[in-house]
C-alpha cells in the first residue's frame, strides 16, 4: 500500500513510520474478534488499528495497545489522539512477555508475527514485526493465559497451516477453542488465514464459519462487506 494513511469511517490510520501497514488481516480480526468486557488488550498493536476498531465496537471498554516497536507506538498514539476514542484507548511500548498490568483483561486480540526464518521480509524492523522467532507461539499463549480474566476471550488471526499447532498449544495452557472462521481470498483457493477465539471455559460445540474476501468479479464479497461495513469507506484494501 503506497499511501501513508488509510481513512476509515470514524478514524484515520497513518502508517508511514510503522513496519506493518494497514492490511486485511488486521481489519478482519478487528471486525471479527471478541471485544466483550470492560478491559481489552491489543497485542502487537502497530498502528493502533485493531485497538481503535475494538473501541468503536465496544463503547463501554477501555482499550490498551502494546507493541515492542517504539516508533510504531508513537504513531499509534498520534492516530489515537486524532480519533473519537482518545479517552478510552491508550498505547504503550513494552515487550508483552515482561508486561505486568494491575488487572487482567476481558478480551485480548492479537495479529501475531508468523514469518519463519526462510521467509523473512527484507528490513530488520519489519522482520521483528513479522518473524515468529521474536514472539514464539508457546511464550505468547502462556503469557495470554496470565493476562486473561476468568471467562475472558482471546482472539487471533494466523495462517491456516498453523491452526492445528496453535490450537494444541492453547489446549496445553488451558485455553479452549470456541469460534473458528476460515478465510479464503478466492472461492476456488484453499483458506489462507484462520481466525480463532479461545476461552478458559470448555464448549461442547465450536462455532464454525468461513468467509471469502472476493467475489467472482474480483470485488469485495458481500460477506466481507457485511463484516466490515462499520469501518470501511469504500473498496480500497
Amino acid at each position: 500500500m503506497s499511501n501513508t494513511f488509510f481513512q476509515f469511517k470514524y478514524f484515520c490510520i497513518h502508517h508511514d513510520r510503522c513496519a506493518m501497514k494497514v492490511g486485511t488481516d488486521g481489519v478482519l480480526l478487528g471486525a471479527w474478534g471478541n471485544v466483550e468486557g470492560k478491559r481489552i488488550l491489543d497485542i502487537g498493536t502497530g498502528t493502533g488499528l485493531i485497538a481503535l476498531m475494538a473501541a468503536q465496537r465496544n463503547p463501554q471498554a477501555m482499550v490498551l495497545g502494546i507493541d515492542i516497536d517504539e516508533e510504531a507506538v508513537l504513531q499509534a498514539q498520534e492516530n489515537i489522539s486524532e480519533s473519537p476514542f482518545v479517552d478510552r484507548v491508550k498505547c504503550v511500548s513494552q515487550n508483552i512477555l515482561t508486561f505486568s498490568p494491575q488487572e487482567p483483561f476481558d478480551a485480548i486480540l492479537c495479529n501475531p508475527p508468523f514469518f519463519t526464518e526462510d521467509t523473512l521480509p527484507n528490513t530488520f524492523v519489519r522482520s521483528i514485526a513479522r518473524n515468529s522467532s521474536s514472539l514464539p507461539f508457546p511464550q505468547l499463549i502462556k503469557k495470554i493465559t496470565a493476562l486473561l480474566s476468568k471467562g475472558g476471550m482471546f482472539s487471533v488471526i494466523i495462517p491456516s497451516g498453523l491452526m492445528q499447532e496453535f490450537v494444541s498449544l492453547c489446549l496445553v495452557e488451558g485455553l479452549y477453542l470456541n469460534r473458528r472462521c476460515m478465510v479464503r481470498t478466492k472461492a476456488n483457493k484453499p483458506p489462507k488465514r484462520v481466525m480463532l477465539t479461545f476461552s478458559d471455559e470448555t464448549y461442547n460445540v465450536t462455532e464454525e464459519s468461513e468467509i471469502c474476501l472476493t467475489d467472482d468479479k474480483g470485488k469485495r464479497s458481500q460477506e466481507y462487506n457485511d463484516l466490515t461495513e462499520s469501518f470501511y469507506l469504500s473498496e480500497t484494501i
